[in-house]
């Protein structure tokens, strides 16, 4: 057996506003979008449509959305429980502090960048459905 990547699926209340802010806060960008009608892939959104599933990416790190009746018809065992989580999705980078200074203003819960006992410098915010996501970079001699 041999597994080629993990990409997290995420419930969602609403794929265009999460798409608004993967892409305006965070600097990702949408790759595809199935609209309602499930009859066609889309590579932007239209506002005269409604969504049931994104595809977003920055760099090698994907992230999929998928709006909560869709989600829960596919995956039923899903039925009832919350949108968020208890765990994060922890994504390594480089230029941890600038990206931090970047977005700082545009969040409304997340931490401030802090060394980790295991080698890494991160911080955590939350996304607009609940979802956290950390973000990490390893620690230089100078950093230390």
């Amino acid at each position: 057996m041999k597994v080629h990547k993990l990409t997290p699926n995420l419930e969602v209340q609403s794929i265009e506003e999460t798409v608004s802010f993967y892409e305006s806060v965070l600097g990702f960008s949408m790759i595809m979008a199935v609209p309602d009608t499930q009859d066609g892939i889309e590579q932007s959104l239209s506002k005269d449509k409604q969504y049931v599933y994104a595809l977003v990416k920055k760099d090698t790190v994907e992230v999929m959305f998928q709006r909560t009746d869709s989600f829960q018809r596919d995956v039923e065992f899903a039925k009832g429980l919350p949108i968020g989580a208890s765990a994060s999705f922890y994504m390594e980078m480089d230029g941890l502090d600038e990206f931090y200074n970047a977005i700082k203003d545009k969040i409304s819960d997340g931490t401030e960048p802090k060394n980790a006992w295991y080698g890494m410098r991160e911080f955590y915010i939350k996304d607009n459905n609940g979802y956290i996501l950390g973000f990490a970079e390893k620690l230089t001699q100078e950093q230390d």
